[in-house]
């Protein structure tokens, strides 16, 4: 009986990727996996194994979602272990939901593995605690890629206190992002940070405030992440890994 693993890849950083991940992977008939899944990881596969990429870039889908859906599920016509592989956690804005959904529908039986979510993984490589006592006791994930649309469903009146807010996939509407925490009243030197490529070699760190940060990430390299509060500030003191800001 054919199974899918929805698998999450981690945040970049291959020995960030799970134990219960690299086995199913190195057990997989087929890897269908996305762009922000660490490359190295393939090559954990045993021979034999197919791989089909269904990776999403700004602008451009490979295939959409739904075509993704059907050929997860094709797959599990043809192979008894099949791996779908997500970079960061498949249940964080990855969409892992709904591929789970299609699946049961069509009676096809999967696991869900998680993954170690960019959403703390990359702070802490940029020495940023999402939450620090005395500072901040909450923080909020949101995903910034509709953050600056006009349809966009996110509450900006929820993010007046102190909480640590981190934007996934809104580098492309920073502005839009920093304009609407100034609108609902938050401090033009309210600190942020902007890390793109996280816990990679390549990471790549730029600090500033909702005033500046615009200009001072400009041309800084997708996959980027932003994150908002004053926990931002303890950069300075925790910084461990990659390079000096930019």
């Amino acid at each position: 009986m054919s199974k899918v693993y929805l698998t999450g890849a981690g945040p970049g950083e291959l020995e960030l990727l799970t134990i219960k991940a690299l086995r199913v992977i190195k057990e997989a008939d087929v890897i269908i996996y996305d762009r922000l899944a660490n490359a190295d990881i393939l090559k954990e596969v045993k021979s034999g194994c197919e791989f089909l990429y269904v990776g999403k870039e700004d602008g451009h889908h490979t295939l959409p979602q739904d075509e993704i859906n059907e050929a997860i599920y094709q797959a599990s016509l043809k192979y008894e272990s099949i791996v779908r592989l997500k970079g960061g956690d498949p249940f964080v804005f990855g969409r892992g939901g709904e591929e789970a959904l299609y699946l049961k529908e069509r009676g096809v039986a999967y696991e869900i593995i998680p993954g170690i979510s960019s959403a703390i993984s990359v702070p802490a490589y940029a020495g940023i605690p999402v939450t620090q006592r005395g500072i901040a006791t909450a923080f909020k994930v949101v995903t910034g890629h509709l953050s600056a649309d006009k349809n966009s469903t996110i509450h900006w009146e929820e993010f007046k206190s102190d909480d640590t807010i981190v934007f996934l996939m809104g580098l492309k509407n920073l502005r839009g992002i920093c304009k609407n925490l100034l609108a609902i009243g938050k401090a033009q030197d309210y600190p942020v940070a902007v890390i793109s490529k996280g816990t990679t070699p390549e990471q790549k760190v730029v600090v500033g405030t909702l005033q500046d940060i615009v200009q001072k990430a400009k041309g800084i390299p997708t996959p980027a992440l932003i994150v908002v509060g004053e926990v931002v500030n303890l950069r300075k003191d925790l910084a461990w890994f990659g390079s000096e800001d930019e």
